[in-house]
């Protein structure tokens, strides 16, 4: 196989819909779209999931169940192969060090240290979470792991609680 002998899958391009192009094209007079109705006019067509004023099925079929999506945490996740190519020996390697290399960006609750390659330098990482292997691997190497404390997403914010209103006597 050579680039001249290359050409897409059978019918993997089309030719565009030209539409409005006299009567003998097929799609003359009205486009397409057929006669009157909502949809042949212009902006007219209904949104996802209307089914013309019935009770849509989305509202037919009961609720059930939780979806922990939104309070599940995230961690950016950093590989021991990554560390040995972009630090020194002896480094001291914190959030801020791999954001400065954009190892780590974004928004996350933390980051998560992985045990992809080989390491042969010592490091001193602090990290949020590490899997067993990568912690074996730092340390059989003669670095060092800290593991930083875990802030929960509710610490950070206040739990207001309404105090109880004391009854006060009519005079």
């Amino acid at each position: 196989m050579r680039l001249h002998n290359l050409a897409p899958r059978p019918g993997a391009k089309h030719r565009k819909k030209r539409l409005g192009i006299g009567e003998s094209s097929g799609h003359g007079k009205t486009s397409g779209r057929g006669h009157k109705g909502q949809k042949a006019r212009s902006g007219g067509s209904v949104r996802l999931g209307f089914e013309g004023g019935q009770m849509p099925l989305i509202r037919r079929l009961p609720k059930r169940g939780f979806n922990n999506f939104e309070f599940k945490p995230v961690y950016a996740v950093v590989n021991l192969d990554t560390l040995e190519e972009r630090f020194p020996a002896g480094a001291k390697i914190d959030e801020a060090a791999l954001r400065s290399l954009r190892l780590v960006h974004g928004r996350n609750d933390g980051i998560k240290l992985l045990a992809r390659g080989v390491v042969t330098k010592s490091f001193t990482v602090e990290v949020d979470k590490s899997s067993a292997a990568a912690r074996q691997k730092l340390e059989a190497a003669g670095g060092s792991l800290v593991l930083r404390e875990r802030q929960t997403k509710i610490a950070g914010r206040a739990i207001l609680k309404a105090a109880p209103r004391k009854a006060v006597k009519a005079a």
